[in-house]
This record gives C-alpha cells, sequence and structure tokens, in this order.
C-alpha cells in the first residue's frame, strides 16, 4: 500500500492549450506504483477553464469543493457543486468553467493513457 500526503503533492499550472487558470496535482499516478489508473486533482480558480477537448477514454469526476460548470459534448452548461460526480465517456467534448469567485476543485480518475496505446 502507498499512502501520500496529498497537501505535499505540488499543483503546478496546466499547460494544455485552452486551459487557463487550472493547476492540477496527480495524487495517485505510475510514480505512485498505479499501473493503470490515475487520479488527478484540479483547481480551476475564478474565471478559469479547462480546454473544451475529449480523450479516447471514459473517466470520473468528484467535485470536492466549490462550484464550477461542466460544459457537455453539446455545449450545454451544468452547474455542479460539492456532493456531485460525474461521467465522460470516451470521445465525449467537456470543458470545465469557474464563473464564481471561489476555487471550484474536483478529481478525475482516469486510466493510465499508456496502457490505451
Amino acid at each position: 500500500m502507498k499512502v501520500n500526503n496529498n497537501s505535499e503533492i505540488p499543483a503546478p499550472e496546466v499547460q494544455m492549450e485552452g486551459a487557463s487558470n487550472v493547476r492540477m496535482k496527480i495524487l495517485i499516478g505510475p510514480e505512485d506504483g498505479s499501473g493503470n489508473i490515475i487520479m488527478r486533482h484540479f483547481f480551476v480558480a475564478p474565471g478559469g477553464n479547462t480546454p473544451f477537448h475529449n480523450h479516447n477514454y471514459e473517466h470520473v469526476i468528484k467535485v470536492e469543493r466549490g462550484r464550477g460548470i461542466a460544459v457537455d459534448e453539446k455545449g450545454v452548461e451544468h452547474e455542479v457543486a460539492e456532493g456531485q460526480s460525474l461521467f465522460v465517456r470516451p470521445g465525449d467534448l467537456h470543458q470545465f468553467r469557474n464563473p464564481f469567485g471561489e476555487t471550484f476543485e474536483f478529481l478525475c480518475i482516469i486510466p493510465n493513457p499508456a496502457k490505451q496505446q
């Protein structure tokens, strides 16, 4: 078993085109011995957003703090908040935005993309 102290994990700025004011920690990943899944913690600052993008794999989202907007593949906006979870199908376009006054935080669990190739 591997136990991490999440507060000690760095949260660098997301460097993906279209991302603005988003930071991400990798809470559990290959460096921890997890060959199949990766758990990430995102922090979207007020006014920030992830890109409108898709992946060839499914993933699950759990809102940890605050509230934000989840934009689905049809461009429909869904206000989401702590206590809610989302499922994103492979290939579905999606985006997370934060038009609110506090940081929007969510966990995102994905398969290891290296295993998908």
